[in-house]
This record gives C-alpha cells, structure tokens and sequence, in this order.
C-alpha cells in the first residue's frame, strides 16, 4: 500500500475533494523518508540557493527506495507536493532526486531531464536500484 489513510481522509475523499494540506499530512506520515528527502533538499535550495539541490546518496534499504519511487511515480502526490513546496521535482535513478525553484530558469531543470543527463547519471553499482 502507497499511503497509510486515516478513516476520516478516506471520508473526506468520498464526499468530494481532498485539499492538498491534508493529502500533505497524509504523505508526511506514510512516506517520512521520501518526504525528509525531499523537504530537505527544498531547505538546502532555500538556504544555498542555486539552479537546484539534489541527493545523491542512495536509500538505506529497500522501503526508503519504495517510499522515494511511489512518491515520485505517483502524478497525484508529486503535483502536490510540487504545490506545496513551490518547487518543480525531477527524479534519476533510485535516488538522485532533485528540486527546481518553480520560477527557476527552466533550462537547468530542461538539462537534469535529458536523456544525455540520465545516461551520464549510470553506474554498474545503480543497475539494480
């Protein structure tokens, strides 16, 4: 399963629509590695500033990976946490995330994306990842 739902936010969803703070909540505590990789590398882009800020350290297990693919695969919950955190997320890999100031200059994200980027991005110890 993706996402641990609570009874109530199950309920709210089969009334009608869930607003993103608590599909937020909902993210934050199902998938808190995925969400403190990401919250943290929005920190860093805050604080250091720059085109980006990504990770490179591979997950510590296999449900770190999990978390970090389900979130990142998932159109729903990388939009909003896109809103959320005002960034735009590009993903290589099993764990090269990276995030993009929303309003930042779209040809560094452009150039994170390509298929030259991904390629240079290999290594014989990612093959199974």
């Amino acid at each position: 399963m993706s996402l641990d739902v609570t009874p109530e936010l199950l309920e709210t969803a089969q009334r009608g629509e869930v607003d993103d703070a608590a599909f937020v909540d909902c993210i934050k505590t199902s998938l808190p590695y995925a969400w403190e990789m990401i919250s943290g590398l929005v920190a860093r882009l805050q604080v250091d500033g720059g085109d980006f800020a990504d990770n490179l350290t591979p997950p510590p297990d296999e449900q770190a990976r999990g978390q970090l693919l389900r979130v990142l695969a998932s159109d729903a919950m990388r939009g909003t946490l896109e809103r959320y955190f005002g960034v735009k997320l590009a993903f290589q890999n099993c764990h090269r995330v990276a995030v993009f100031p929303a309003d930042g200059d779209p040809a560094a994200r452009a150039k994170f994306i390509t298929a030259r980027e991904q390629i240079l991005n290999q290594s014989p110890e990612l093959r199974d990842c």
